[in-house]
């Protein structure tokens, strides 16, 4: 690797560690067409989202078949989460910190399957190309069976919504290198290479062409969850699963 490179590699990761304790000195700000309103504990869904503008979004004349989701857990489980999100969307950030203790306590307990859809409406409505080269890379960690780790390592180091950095491939696949599965010249030449961006582009096509308008979006066997100002709690959550258990 080149100084050069190593020299931006440092940048970006110096870049990102400023501005989380920046963010972490003060309150999130809330941004406009993306967060109207997230509670610490409790998560309004339909309150806090990242909000497709008119005329953002990308691909959304996208040919091709749907795009699978990204699935983890059980596939007989009783109980699917399906749940659209962009990885430069600050309202997912805060779902799947929110619930990523529940949700892997019900997906290991063989009770939830999860459906990721992982969408680029932010590349749309800011413009760049963090949320797609994001998603390629989360697909290319999929390939090596570490979708898990590397889509949560990705959200606890998101940038500001307003800061393209997920757009360096390099800082992608150095974020992955704690990851041992992904320590490997075959996940970051998927990464490089762009590989899956066909598939990312059409999972935001259906996205769009959907009846979603914002992310996060959640459904519990097919159910919106959040909807008319109710909350959606981690307990609530379990209570629902449970049920649908029986």
């Amino acid at each position: 690797m080149s100084a050069r490179n190593r020299e931006g590699q440092r940048s970006a990761r110096e870049r990102l560690r400023e501005e989380r304790e920046r963010e972490r000195a003060g309150e999130r700000r809330l941004r406009v067409l993306k967060i109207v309103g997230v509670t610490a504990v409790v998560l309004a869904i339909a309150a806090g989202v990242g909000v497709l503008a008119a005329g953002g979004g990308q691909d959304d004349d996208s040919a091709g078949p749907a795009a699978d989701p990204v699935r983890v857990g059980e596939a007989s489980a009783p109980a699917v989460l399906t749940v659209f999100e962009d990885f430069r969307c600050p309202a997912c950030q805060h779902f799947e910190s929110t619930f990523r203790e529940t949700i892997n306590e019900l997906t290991e307990a063989g009770q939830l399957r999860v459906d990721y859809h992982l969408v680029t409406i932010i590349d749309g409505n800011m413009r760049g190309s963090g949320s797609r080269n994001a998603a390629n890379a989360a697909a290319c960690a999929r390939d090596q069976g570490a979708f898990p780790e590397y889509h949560d390592l990705l959200f606890d180091n998101q940038p500001p919504e307003t800061d393209d950095a997920f757009a360096d491939k390099s800082l992608l696949i150095d974020l992955a290198r704690g990851i041992e599965a992904l320590d490997n010249e075959t996940f970051q030449a998927c990464v490089q290479d762009g590989t899956h961006d066909d598939w990312v582009s059409r999972a935001n096509a259906d996205f769009l062409n959907g009846d979603h308008v914002a992310t996060p979006t959640v459904l519990l066997n097919n159910e919106r969850l959040g909807q008319d100002g109710a909350g959606l709690t981690p307990d609530h959550l379990r209570e629902r699963v449970a049920e649908l258990a029986g």
